[in-house]
């Protein structure tokens, strides 16, 4: 979108997402607390079969409390606007945002698309309805 903004990348050879960038003109401080929407200044556009997941970058979420809101977010193959990256503070200092700073990753998925059919009753298992702990810790 912008002439100068960075595309997208692995750090490693083994790393399965792609690092994005904050594409700010000034600086972002960010409260504790509070949530905002950080641009990135790049648009993408990938096959139907596929969908992009927005998610936190562990350092940040380790030693700042930064974490993406809605993890992970969903990129879909259809959409064409700006990615932008919903950052929360969860620590309890102001965490300030600086232009090409590292503040999220994607990882482009292939998806399965399902067909669904309405049913009487569902096959028995032995987990049943079970949920939110059920299985033991």
């Amino acid at each position: 979108m912008f002439k100068d903004v960075n595309l997208p990348k692995y750090e490693t050879g083994g790393s399965s997402g792609l690092d994005l960038e904050a594409y700010v003109n000034a600086d972002i401080i960010l409260a504790p607390g509070e949530r905002k929407l950080i641009p990135t200044g790049i648009s993408v556009a990938i096959p139907d079969t596929m969908e992009i997941q927005i998610r936190p970058r562990s350092g940040l979420a380790f030693k700042n409390g930064i974490s993406v809101v809605n993890t992970p977010g969903t990129i879909d193959s259809d959409y064409r606007g700006e990615i932008k990256v919903l950052l929360i503070n969860h620590g309890k200092e102001n965490f300030i945002i600086k232009k090409f700073q590292r503040i999220a990753q994607m990882v482009v998925s292939p998806i399965i698309k399902v067909k669904l059919k309405v049913v009487e009753e569902l096959p028995e298992t032995i987990r049943g309805e079970g949920g939110f702990g059920s299985t033991g810790q």
